[in-house]
């Protein structure tokens, strides 16, 4: 499959998620879920979705409610890009853990 193609996809995915998100957010206050990355198989059939979700003790309990939603969020984002995407794939949540390896490496970094 072409690089370009899977980045744009990616890309497309990341945008439409990203303000899913922003509005089951704005119901919830003092939570914040930012996606920070989409990969895609070269299929197209599945999209890892990695989720920063601010505060981090809210986290894991947060990622488990989307990972057992994820069929509804799945039509939700269908219905978004139904006119974009032939085959709508399978969105697997997973937690983005590189802000906390990025200040473990400035803590090491400052001793």
């Amino acid at each position: 499959m072409d690089n370009k193609r899977m980045s744009m996809i990616s890309r497309l995915i990341q945008k439409e998620l990203g303000e899913l998100f922003l509005l089951e957010t704005k119901k919830t206050p003092g939570v914040l879920i930012t996606v920070s990355e989409v990969r895609v198989t070269p299929d197209l059939s599945q999209a890892r979705v990695f989720l920063s979700i601010f505060p981090d003790s809210k986290a894991d309990e947060l990622i488990k409610a989307i990972q057992q939603n994820s069929a509804t969020i799945r039509y939700d984002f269908g219905k978004r890009v139904h006119t974009q995407l032939r085959i709508i794939p399978e969105l697997i949540f997973l937690k983005d853990d590189s802000e906390k390896i990025i200040s473990r490496i400035d803590e090491l970094l400052k001793q």
